[in-house]
């Protein structure tokens, strides 16, 4: 201020003095224009540089870390595409040795019950034998037209007589000899309907073989597409990833909620055996401390118990035998089973302490009458079971997080990966955003200081327009935003 007060000419006309001065700056600053338009270009372009080198730099290390997700990402799907394609495999092979190794044994048997069916079908089918010839002369003699002499009657009633006999008799044999064969036929009945069933096995069976290898190939067309690390797979295997982050994210929520009840469950009747007034670390209450190791410990026998049946595989168990496998399975169910008891003994020992402390507070009261009718109701006895039983399945359901943590630990790698390359990304765009910016700042900041000194440079340009046309300009006078432009293409 000191200063400013120092360069006014006359201090009672401020107004008159400002434009004096301004006046005595124009030459002086239209003097040193070049040195001003240079010393604009290099402190802008001191800003500018560093931000464009930045950006390209995160740019190029967004797409190096983008390769890296992608062949993890591949390695990760191609990992559990071959493991489907075992399983299949495994599926396939079990469904033959189970459902398919007497299938030889089974046609040899079914061709040769059929092949017996068809020989006895085509004896059931067989025609009668053609009638004797001595019916052609029955039938000769029965032609003889009738006649007054009574012993040719006689012998022509006894032939027809005999004929009826042997006809009845014909056709007797006959019923009997179709009835035994419908009887043959009938008796293969539960034959055909059990060929029917072993057929229709083979068939579902079979059937099942179909749909293994269609998924199969399924699996081995997808293999190829990740093998041949195609975008495709790639946004397939990180949709999968993500759908399947959102929900293990959504069970690990879950339970995080049934360990806050099981929490709010022990920690009064922990308070009693720890001591409630007791602090360990600042505010932290032991007994808070105490309910929360016990359910942490929960999780981790739980999390050994599904890393030793073989649904997680978050540690590297494949070194020990079957052998110490179940024993570990053992020792970690049973310390489970400890756990779940001792909740139980909590919250019975925590329903004891609200019950005392109702008493103590209705005898204080002058309710000690009440308060021995509630302590004999049945109503009382509900909420204690309500207790033990969360007290008991809660450890257990607590053991089954490790099934979508070990999801979550897998797909958080590739969400949190794209994340950060989005991240990387916008960050580099803003950098390269505010260059941009501060290289416009550069060029209006010229124009501005050209626009000051707009006096001076106005004659410039008269006097200049009056020389030849071919002259060209001196490079001191150049304009300030095609020297800027200039030096500006060389940044960019």
């Amino acid at each position: 201020m000191e200063i400013l007060h120092a360069l006014i000419i006359w201090p009672d006309k401020l107004l008159l003095s400002l434009l004096v001065l301004f006046f005595i700056a124009i030459p002086i600053l239209y003097g040193a224009r070049q040195a001003m338009h240079s010393l604009l270009h290099a402190v802008f372009r001191a800003v500018c540089n560093p931000l464009r080198l930045m950006s390209r730099w995160l740019f190029k290390t967004a797409e190096v870390l983008r390769e890296r997700n992608k062949q993890v990402l591949l390695s990760r799907g191609s990992e559990e595409v071959s493991h489907g394609i075992n399983k299949e495999f495994d599926r396939v092979t079990n469904l033959v040795e189970r459902d398919l190794h007497g299938y030889p044994a089974l046609q040899r048997k079914l061709v040769d019950e059929i092949t017996r069916i068809e020989e006895e079908f085509q004896k059931c089918g067989e025609v009668p034998p053609p009638p004797p010839e001595w019916t052609k002369a029955m039938a000769a003699i029965a032609k003889i037209k009738p006649s007054s002499d009574g012993l040719v009657e006689r012998i022509l009633e006894d032939i027809s007589n005999s004929i009826d006999e042997i006809y009845e008799r014909v056709i007797k044999e006959y019923r009997e000899s179709s009835k035994q064969r419908h009887n043959i036929l009938k008796n293969f009945m539960p034959f055909w309907r059990s060929v029917d069933r072993t057929l229709k096995k083979v068939d579902k069976d079979l059937s099942g073989m179909q749909q293994s290898a269609a998924k199969i190939d399924e699996q081995v067309e997808k293999y190829k597409q990740i093998h041949a690390k195609s975008d495709n797979a790639e946004h397939s295997l990180t949709s999968s990833s993500t759908i399947l982050f959102v929900i293990s994210l959504l069970a690990i929520m879950i339970a995080a909620g049934g360990a806050f009840v099981n929490f709010w469950l022990i920690e009064r009747p922990m308070s009693a055996m720890v001591g409630g007034s007791e602090y360990i670390v600042g505010d932290i209450q032991a007994s808070y401390l105490a309910a929360m190791v016990i359910i942490l410990f929960e999780t981790l026998m739980g999390l050994f118990l599904m890393e030793s049946l073989g649904y997680t595989h978050l540690f590297p168990l494949n070194n020990i035998n079957n052998r110490m496998r179940r024993w570990l399975v053992w020792i970690s169910f049973g310390i489970l089973l400890i756990l779940a008891g001792v909740e139980v003994a909590l919250a019975v020992m925590r329903d004891m302490i609200i019950s005392a402390d109702i008493a103590l507070k209705q005898e204080l009261a002058g309710g000690a009458a009440v308060t021995a009718a509630m302590a004999n109701s049945w109503a009382l006895d509900i909420p204690k079971a309500a207790q033990m039983i969360l007290g008991f399945t809660l450890p257990f359901a607590l053991a089954f997080v490790a099934i979508p943590l070990e999801y979550l630990i897998h797909s958080g790698r590739t969400v949190f990966g794209a994340l950060l390359v989005l991240g990387i990304r916008g960050l580099g765009f803003a950098m390269r955003f505010i260059s941009s910016m501060m290289h416009q700042i550069g060029k209006g900041t010229e124009h501005l200081y050209d626009a000051i000194i707009f006096l001076p440079l106005i004659i410039e340009r008269a006097v200049l327009n009056r020389g030849p046309r071919q002259a060209t300009l001196p490079p001191g006078n150049m304009g300030g935003a095609a020297s800027f432009s200039k030096h500006g293409e060389h940044v960019l």
